[in-house]
């Protein structure tokens, strides 16, 4: 089969490891890194071996599929033009700005037949991939994603940066309609929010209660799921999953026991997991597995808790006891 010719647009930190990654599959070739500083471009081209360019546009007619590693407030632009050229897009999350314009870029593949994938890395982790083969139906998951301050992310809040990983991964175990959300926020280092909590309640009884800060003193991600007979735990750093099982038998107003067994799970190359399973469905035509539906929901729920929490700020500054 012919190779796969890709390119991959805005080539800073991540950009980069996504040009690696292209670099490194067979079947692929890597035709293009663009980036709109000239120099950086033509750094990360040397690097592996292609051209560099400096606008996206001179180069979709060559290409089959791109990957979008640009802030996001350029997502939808840079995704439009790709999809109306014919190119199958993997756009780095948040999908878009708004879900308007998620739902627009939905259409235009669905109309061209075209894959649109999102750039949810952690749903190709080994850990969380373990988790949901061992999950029934959850009664309560609870979440903490924290990461010490850094510049690179902020152009987008705490929510939209972090917490959506974990707001995608809980949709996508649930399975069920959002009923009602909570959620409580603040700014310390920038003038957005950077750390954020919010309780999802499902309309089949489960909670899940998620917290995300961008300005902790040590990183810390880990998810815990609670269901009928025990729980689960994973550690995303360590690669572990912990199962703790209550006991079988005895009366139900027995104290029972639970019995806890922690597995290390295997690590992998997440990011390249994930570019690996994109070109594999615009080879093979199937669908994604993170697909832009599935980023519009994450996308859709994430800027309410976001919108919830800078509500109550501006009516708190607004107040006169502030």
């Amino acid at each position: 089969m012919p190779a796969l010719r890709a390119a991959v647009i805005g080539v800073g930190y991540l950009g980069n490891f996504h040009a690696q990654k292209y670099r490194q599959l067979d079947g692929v070739e890597l035709h293009a890194v663009v980036d709109t500083d000239a120099a950086r471009g033509a750094e990360v081209a040397a690097k592996y071996g292609t051209q560099a360019v400096t606008d996206y546009r001179a180069i979709l007619s060559e290409v089959d599929l791109v990957s979008i590693v640009v802030p996001p407030a350029r997502h939808f632009a840079i995704a439009h033009d790709c999809l109306s050229a014919g190119v199958h897009a993997l756009v780095e999350k948040p999908l878009t700005a708004t879900v308007a314009e998620a739902e627009t870029l939905i259409q235009v593949a669905a109309a061209r037949g075209l894959v649109l994938q999102v750039g949810h890395l952690e749903r190709f982790n080994p850990v969380v991939r373990a988790l949901r083969e061992r999950i029934v139906k959850p009664r309560l998951i609870e979440a903490e994603r924290f990461a010490a301050y850094k510049k690179r992310g902020t152009e987008v809040d705490v929510v939209l940066d972090l917490m959506i990983h974990d707001i995608d991964i809980v949709l996508s175990l649930v399975g069920s309609p959002l009923r009602a959300l909570h959620s409580s926020g603040t700014a310390v280092v920038t003038d957005d929010i950077d750390i954020a909590h919010a309780r999802l309640e499902f309309a089949n009884g489960c909670i899940a209660e998620l917290a995300a800060s961008r300005v902790s003193q040590a990183p810390a991600r880990m998810m815990k799921v609670y269901q009928a007979g025990g729980y689960l735990a994973i550690d995303y750093a360590n690669h572990e999953l912990r199962v703790g099982t209550v006991a079988e038998g005895g009366e139900a107003a027995e104290q029972r026991e639970v019995t806890f067994e922690t597995t290390a799970v295997a690590g992998t190359d997440v990011l390249m997991a994930e570019i690996a399973s994109f070109v594999a469905a615009v080879r093979h035509g199937g669908s994604p597995e993170v697909s832009g539906e599935d980023g519009k929901r994450a996308l859709e729920v994430a800027i309410e808790i976001s919108h919830r929490i800078k509500r109550y700020r501006a009516a708190l500054a607004a107040s006169p006891d502030a």
